[in-house]
């Protein structure tokens, strides 16, 4: 799926860069959902990104958590605190489904990112990942808010797919 919705002043210039991506895994909501909450597992998924939990709980509304991106000097540290934790009230195709979103507080990127976990039939579930953020300095965002978010739908689209791989092999 592609969405890139976009936030644009009164001059045309891009305030926000917005994308979505969406994958289907081959496992229960429950096990998806306890694998995307598993903040330091993100960094298998995620190039050049090592994920630690800098709050004393690592789930619910308030934990924290730092992802640091990158390789040497060229590294930046993303730090998020969790604004909403709902997990998916089952496994069924009629329960409701699983919705976490962060806020994003860095130097680098700033805004917010949500995903929600969605029970299917058959032991399956759809993730729909979302960001909305600013990348600094500002002016990146502003004049290359296109590549910003095509950039982030790539990037998520490749993690997503090595998620659920990860995902569907340890069932």
């Amino acid at each position: 799926m592609r969405d890139d919705r976009r936030e644009v002043t009164s001059k045309g210039e891009w305030t926000m860069a917005r994308f979505t991506v969406v994958q289907e895994v081959g496992a229960p909501a429950s096990v998806v959902w306890a694998a995307l909450v598993d903040w330091p597992r993100h960094g298998r998924w995620a190039p050049l990104t090592v994920v630690r939990t800098v709050s004393a709980r690592p789930d619910g509304v308030g934990a924290r958590f730092v992802a640091r991106t990158g390789v040497g000097p060229l590294a930046f540290d993303d730090p998020m605190t969790v604004t909403v934790w709902q997990p998916p009230s089952g496994d069924g195709s009629d329960d409701r489904p699983g919705r976490c979103e962060v806020a994003k507080s860095g130097r680098v990127v700033h805004g917010r990112a949500w995903f929600s976990v969605q029970p299917l039939p058959g032991s399956r579930s759809r993730v729909v990942w979302d960001e909305d953020v600013t990348v600094s300095p500002r002016r990146v965002t502003r004049f290359a808010g296109p590549l910003v978010s095509v950039a982030g739908r790539l990037g998520f689209t490749a993690t997503l797919r090595a998620f659920a791989k990860d995902v569907e092999q340890r069932r």
